[in-house]
């Protein structure tokens, strides 16, 4: 996923106008609270597509990569932890990604500079797509994510349809695999660091009750 945020997005609707129907499905809408109510969570990116050669090869190193959403809805961001595996190992990372409500779009800064995805909601609510470089036909290129590791050709449906408006061969699909996951212990230690952070904290809360009403 953090090869995705080197593609800078532009607006889908120029080309929109100008391509197949199939293209539809690539139309961005606003994101409103349920949007970000139901992104929140856990999710595995599961494959992408580039016509860019160079971010083509580069999403040879990445063997399988999870992570999780939590939207402030009040600032419109995402707080964003990723768990990524490359050549064995664990690559754990944490970021604040802006929402752009109107656009449909959601952005992160890297090297100083704003990059842009476009977030499509597919008929399947357990999945979801990212748009990048769509108005630009030599690097376009789409990812697809979902809530489990595996999914269905049905699941799927829509991003090869997606593949298929901006002409890149499925043949070009790089697809991860969540058996070379590395990062499961990692997430473990995390959940339980979490676990004992809220039961600190729950004691200390306990105990100020305890101090006022004595």
């Amino acid at each position: 996923m953090a090869l995705s945020w080197v593609l800078t997005v532009l607006s889908l609707l120029p080309l929109l106008e100008a391509q197949i129907p199939l293209c539809a499905n690539l139309v961005p809408v606003p994101i409103t609270n349920a949007t970000l109510d139901w992104i929140s969570g856990k999710w595995f990116y599961i494959a992408s597509a580039f016509r860019n050669e160079e971010y083509n090869k580069s999403t040879h190193e990445i063997q399988a990569t999870f992570f999780y959403f939590t939207p402030n809805k009040t600032e419109d961001t995402i707080f964003l932890r990723e768990y990524q595996t490359r050549q064995n190992q664990c690559i754990y990372n944490t970021s604040y990604l802006n929402v752009q409500r109107e656009n449909g779009t959601i952005s992160r800064y890297v090297g100083g500079q704003e990059h842009f995805a476009h977030l499509l909601i597919l008929r399947d609510r357990k999945t979801f797509m990212l748009a990048f470089e769509v108005n630009d036909e030599k690097n376009w290129g789409v990812s697809v994510y979902a809530d489990k590791p595996e999914t269905t050709e049905e699941q799927l449906g829509e991003f090869y349809e997606a593949l298929d408006c901006l002409r890149i061969p499925r043949s070009d699909v790089m697809y991860t695999n969540q058996k070379k996951d590395k990062c499961e212990p990692l997430e473990r230690q995390h959940e339980k660091e979490k676990k004992q952070e809220e039961g600190e904290r729950q004691h200390e809360k306990e105990k100020k009750q305890e101090e006022g009403e004595s």
